[in-house]
């Protein structure tokens, strides 16, 4: 999820801090008449159908036929918290954690179908910010954000956790830190899940042998300086011991996946992330379904390095989904739902309150996917959810700390729920035998593994050829290289490449590379074409660069298939070309730039019609789309220096000025300045000279309309007071007034919204979706109360001695520093004169912004803010009476 976590200080949660330090356990004494603490009760209507009597009217959350949705708790937010983490304990109890430092509650809810009591007691122990929960073993175990992994017990048989013991293991703050942690299928080990903030572990095994960056070409890293210097492994999923004092590496690659969950095969699915800013560039990848089998590297590197799901030494989504925050994720498994919903994916959607149901399907030794709305609302920011012991689904809502509140699903109609058997395919579970005996190979030498894995090497199915390569690279590559140079199966020569590249020594490189050349690049399927180009890149990421005497060899082979009918293969073909400095790929890199496209409208499962916010900033792309496929030979183009007549160059800037006009994300622009500003530097000085009158300009769109200051008169605006004269007053608002209030007061500096504005602060298209009125209006007019991570800002301490604050954005020779004033300009500091950068408790954006405005303009500010720039939202619609005047 991609939520916010603050710092421990005092108090108790300072206590939790020593026991981390010390690492020992500290045994707490809970008195008798603790044993219950009951904060909170509710009996709430539950039906939330379309009736109006019956609706709820806090949330309009829409289910599929025969499903129900009922509010049964409101977690008022002042004494419990926002919740994030939910379990269920052994006597069918939930167990929930605040995101922050409000604690841990233990809920019992009511056997009624229809109006259940609901007590909530809060846990006597000083134990909070988990995003994941299990009760395995005895214990409850939490996996505390910026902490690792907590264990509590009850030794004195009084249901009360009386024993706090801190087990160790990464410690990832802010969004992208400690996520899950769940009992693995045999049920006597853990499964930790963890972002991709967060360092690895010092794990005792691994099943993926060795990672690397593998970007064969300079990467840029993120244009606004999120996840820079963040290296491989990224995100990652690893299995530890009862005691977490085993750490076994399972799989890799993943942005900021937040939960992950086993279906009744004992297969593993997560739900991982985009990273929305890279919209309209060739890195993007949408938020998707992943099979998380044992090895396998999903490809995540920070800012361009992305991996192609294509490349051999990955893995293909199961489904992908499209833009969104996926946090929990389970299957319905002993839910008394129709057996389709039983075997069904469940993944939350925090940003656009959905939660999808993903109907699997046995494929090989993988599976595929179906994606269906099981429930939707707005707001309705889903952060976790489990299968209660009485068939229900529980759920909640909350984060960043937001409204919390605890919702369950039930089934009412007519389809049988008795427990559903798992599918009858037997070739697809052959496979998946055949796929796990090669995985019992994995991080482990075994003289049997390579006679073991050599048949696969060649298999139609990647998920087969993947366990074999991964089993052969765990073994000495002297037991096996040999092999793959009298390999003649085209297919199998390149799978055993790929593995002697990743596996092998640098004495094997000339060999390798000849084992390609001796293919017949030309003959080869596409398929195969692009692992032989992605084995060509590995060699020479890996083992290092091929000699003078192949150099023309390898060049020439790849130019005779350039261009190809297959983008993919281009692509790379370019790629090599461009590592190898052969000048010949210029023209044929521009003319596939020139080339005429038809951008296909993206498939992202219904996305503009279940969120009309974002839909309409993704619909603003389809209208004006940017050219993303031809913008990949625009970025590695930027790298060749030499062999460029001067109407090459001035072809490839028009066509970055042309790009720039097209809509895409948070990043997009700052992408394209970057990719500009490295090509000029790589141009001579004769060729700058003569594209000075393209490159002069700034590639950021500016507003079309007039922007005027407000009428006022302004005050100084408190919650309290904006949420009376705004909730309740949002009709017959002016579009016009509040899209000049969102520029008067200096929003755009630093915020994108509908298209426009900065890139300092996070992107407020879909804040309406996300936020109450009031919710709001508290991050607006108190924005240092809660602070996302990917914006906090800094204090820069100077050799000097002065300090600098401000959002900071790190590159290798300078520090950059966006100061609170956003009409002020950003501090460039060369890096040797930074002593320290550390995180500061004051937002990057000011208090006070909105106090220009009246309370007609205030209104008219939010009311432009929830529509998500859509003038043609209800709130925007005259009444009769005021047209006429």
């Amino acid at each position: 999820m991609n939520t916010d976590k603050t710092q421990m200080g005092t108090g108790p949660f300072f206590i939790v801090l020593m026991v981390s330090m010390l690492m020992v356990a500290y045994e707490f004494s809970v008195p008798a008449e603790a044993t219950l603490v009951p904060v909170g009760t509710s009996n709430l209507p539950v039906s939330l159908d379309t009736t109006e009597e019956n609706q709820d009217t806090t949330d309009e959350i829409q289910t599929l036929p025969g499903f129900e949705a009922q509010l049964i708790y409101e977690v008022p937010r002042e004494e419990q918290g926002s919740w994030v983490g939910l379990t269920v304990d052994p006597e069918g109890r939930l167990i929930v954690s605040d995101q922050q430092e409000k604690g841990m509650y233990r809920i019992t809810v009511g056997d009624s179908l229809e109006k259940p009591e609901v007590d909530v007691e809060k846990i006597i122990m000083p134990a909070s910010g988990a995003q994941g929960l299990e009760w395995a073993f005895d214990h409850l175990y939490a996996n505390v954000s910026g902490k690792g992994i907590f264990r509590l017990r009850d030794t004195q048989n009084n249901d009360q956790y009386n024993i706090l013991e801190y087990l160790g293991g990464p410690q990832g703050r802010g969004e992208h830190g400690n996520h899950a942690i769940f009992l693995t299928e045999n049920q006597e080990e853990l499964y930790v899940v963890n972002g991709n903030h967060t360092l690895p572990p010092d794990f005792t095994s691994s099943r993926i042998t060795n990672w690397e960056e593998d970007i064969l070409l300079p990467r840029q890293w993120d244009a606004r300086g999120h996840a820079r210097g963040i290296m491989a492994p990224g995100g990652y999923i690893a299995r530890i011991n009862p005691d977490a004092s085993q750490w076994e590496m399972i799989s890799i690659g993943y942005r900021n996946t937040y939960d992950a969950a086993m279906n009744q095969d004992g297969e593993l699915f997560t739900y991982d992330s985009d990273m929305e800013w890279d919209m309209g560039m060739p890195w993007y990848r949408p938020t998707r379904i992943l099979h998380a089998v044992s090895g396998s590297d999903y490809g995540w590197r920070s800012g361009s390095g992305k991996w192609k799901q294509y490349f051999e030494d990955s893995l293909p989504p199961v489904f992908n989904v499209g833009p969104g925050s996926p946090t929990g994720v389970l299957f319905g498994t002993r839910a008394e739902f129709p057996a389709r919903y039983q075997r069904a994916l469940f993944g939350l959607d925090w940003t656009f309150g959905t939660m999808y149901a993903f109907h699997l399907t046995p494929e090989g030794a993988s599976y595929t996917a179906e994606a269906e709305e099981f429930l939707s609302g707005s707001p309705l920011p889903l952060t976790d959810a489990v299968i209660g012991q009485d068939g229900a689904m529980y759920f909640l809502t909350g984060g960043r700390d937001k409204e919390s509140k605890l919702y369950r699903v039930v089934y009412t109609g007519d389809e049988s729920t008795v427990e559903a058997e798992p599918v009858d395919d037997p070739e697809a579970e052959a496979a998946r035998a055949e796929r796990h005996k090669l995985e019992a190979f994995h991080g482990r030498q075994d003289p049997k593994a390579v006679e073991a894995a050599w048949p696969y090497l060649d298999d139609d199915d990647r998920f087969l050829r993947h366990a074999a390569r991964v089993a052969l690279e765990a073994q000495p590559a002297d037991s096996w290289a040999e092999k793959i140079f009298d390999e003649e199966n085209s297919q199998a020569k390149i799978t055993g490449v790929v593995a002697l590249a990743r596996a092998g020594a640098e004495e094997y490189r000339d060999e390798a590379v000849n084992a390609l050349l001796d293919l017949d690049l030309v003959s080869l399927p596409p398929d195969q074409k692009l692992g032989y180009l992605r084995a060509m890149s590995l060699i020479f990421m890996r083992l290092g660069d091929p000699g003078e005497d192949l150099r023309p060899r390898i060049t020439d082979t790849l130019q005779q298939l350039l261009p190809y009918k297959d983008d993919r293969v281009n692509v790379e073909l370019v790629r090599l070309l461009v590592y190898l400095e052969d000048a010949r790929v210029i023209d044929k890199a521009l003319a596939l730039m020139q080339e005429e496209e038809s951008p296909e409208t993206p498939d992202w499962g219904g996305l503009l019609a279940r969120n009309e916010n974002y839909g309409g900033t993704i619909q603003d792309m389809i209208d004006n789309p940017p050219p993303t496929d031809k913008l990949e030979y625009a970025f590695m183009l930027r790298n060749m220096s030499d062999g460029w007549t001067i109407d090459q160059r001035r072809a490839y800037f028009s066509f970055i000025n042309n790009a720039a006009d097209a809509m895409g994300g948070a990043s997009y622009t700052g992408f394209l300045e970057r990719v500009r500003d490295e090509a000029l530097v790589n141009a001579s000085e004769e060729e700058r000279e003569a594209v000075e009158d393209l490159t002069a300009q700034s590639l950021a769109q500016e507003p079309s309309f007039e922007i005027t200051a407000p009428d006022g008169p302004g005050r100084d605006w408190t919650v309290e007071e904006a949420v009376e004269e705004v909730e309740g007053h949002l009709e017959d608002r002016s579009f016009e007034q509040g899209r000049n209030a969102f520029f008067a007061t200096s929003c755009a500096t630093c915020h994108q919204f509908d298209g426009y504005g900065g890139a300092i602060g996070p992107d407020l298209t879909t804040v309406g979706s996300n936020l109450s009125t009031q919710g709001l209006l508290e991050d607006i007019i108190t924005p240092s109360a809660v602070i996302s991570s990917q914006y906090n800002s800094s204090v820069v301490e100077l050799e000097d001695g002065d300090t600098v604050s401000g959002l900071v954005v790190e590159e290798e020779e300078y520090v950059k520093v966006y100061p609170r004033d956003p009409e002020a300009a950003p501090a460039i500091i060369p890096r040797d004169e930074v002593v320290s950068v550390e995180p500061s408790e004051v937002s990057q954006m000011p208090p006070g912004l909105v106090n220009t405005l009246s309370a007609e303009e205030l209104r008219d500010l939010v009311a432009y803010l929830k529509s998500g720039g859509d003038q043609e939202d209800e709130m925007f619609e005259q009444t009769e009476g005021e047209e006429e005047e």
